[in-house]
C-alpha cells in the first residue's frame, strides 16, 4: 500500500480529497472553495498541480469558475453524475451509491449468458440489484456470475434477500477473494427499452429508451469472472468518460 500511495500523482491526491468533500456536502452552495493558493498550502503541493486538480473536477461537472470569484460546487440537479475510466472507478459506486437487492444470489440455466461466460454449459448464478443515490434508483442491473466464481463468494449477506440496501458492489466482493484479481472489464453501450422490471423498479412507462451498458469483467488469467447488464434511468443518471491522448 506504502509503494502504490507514493506512486499516486499528486494532483489525483488533491482531486480525490476535495472530491470526497464535495460529495459529502463539505462545501455550502454559493461559496466559493478555497483558492488554489490556499490548497496548494494545505497540501504542500504547487498551484499548477492545484489547477490541474480544479480542471478534473471540472470536467466531472462537480465544480464551476467563475473568472475573478473562484470555484464553486455544481448545484444539485438530482442527476448521478460518474466518470469512469477504470475498474477502480467502478467499484468506487460504493462511496455515493448503494445496491438494493431485487433478487439474490441464485443458480439459473442461461443459456445466452453461459455463452458468454465462455461456459462449457448453461449453468450460470444470477441476481439482480438496483442503484440508489440518495434513496432513488438510477439503474437496474442484472448479474451473471460462473458458478465456479459464486463459490468463492460463500455466503454473501448483503446479497441473500430480497430488499437489502448495502454500500457493496460485485467487483469489490469478487476481487477480495479471487484467486487472481480482477484486471480489467469489456463493455458495450447501446440503446435499451424499459420492459417489464426494469421499468416498474425504475418507475417508467414501459418501452421508455434507457442507456444500456453490458460490461465484462475478467481476472488476471483473462478468464471472464462477471457479466453485468445494467439499463439506466434516463432522468437519473449521466455517463461520462474521459478520453486521453497518448503522444509519441
Amino acid at each position: 500500500m506504502g509503494s502504490a500511495a507514493k506512486a499516486e500523482p499528486a494532483f489525483r491526491r488533491v482531486w480525490g480529497d476535495l472530491r470526497a468533500q464535495i460529495l459529502g456536502h463539505a462545501f455550502p452552495p454559493d461559496t466559493a472553495l478555497p483558492t488554489e493558493a490556499e490548497i496548494a498550502r494545505q497540501y504542500a503541493v504547487s498551484r499548477q498541480t492545484v489547477r490541474r486538480a480544479f480542471q478534473d473536477l471540472v470536467a466531472e461537472d462537480l465544480v464551476f469558475r467563475v473568472p475573478g470569484r473562484g470555484t464553486f460546487v455544481t448545484p444539485a440537479s438530482g442527476r448521478y453524475l460518474r466518470q469512469f475510466g477504470s475498474v477502480e472507478d467502478l467499484m468506487g459506486l460504493s462511496a455515493d451509491s448503494q445496491l438494493q437487492v431485487l433478487h439474490p444470489l441464485t443458480a439459473a440455466v442461461d443459456p445466452t449468458s453461459a455463452s458468454r461466460l465462455r461456459l462449457t454449459d448453461d449453468r450460470v448464478v444470477t441476481t439482480s440489484f438496483l442503484r440508489l443515490h440518495h434513496g432513488e434508483p438510477f439503474s437496474h442491473t442484472s448479474v451473471y456470475l460462473p458458478p465456479r466464481v459464486r463459490a468463492h463468494l460463500g455466503e454473501v449477506t448483503e446479497l441473500s434477500q430480497p430488499g437489502t440496501v448495502s454500500q457493496v458492489t460485485i467487483i469489490g466482493l469478487l476481487d477480495q477473494v479471487l484467486e487472481a484479481p480482477i484486471q480489467d472489464a469489456e463493455q458495450s453501450i447501446t440503446v435499451g427499452t424499459a420492459l417489464a422490471e426494469v421499468a416498474e423498479t425504475l418507475d417508467l412507462p414501459a418501452h421508455t429508451p434507457l442507456l444500456r451498458i453490458d460490461r465484462m469483467y475478467f481476472d488476471a488469467n483473462g478468464d471472464p469472472v462477471e457479466l453485468a447488464i445494467s439499463h439506466f434511468h434516463p432522468d437519473r443518471y449521466s455517463y461520462r468518460t474521459r478520453l486521453r491522448r497518448h503522444r509519441a
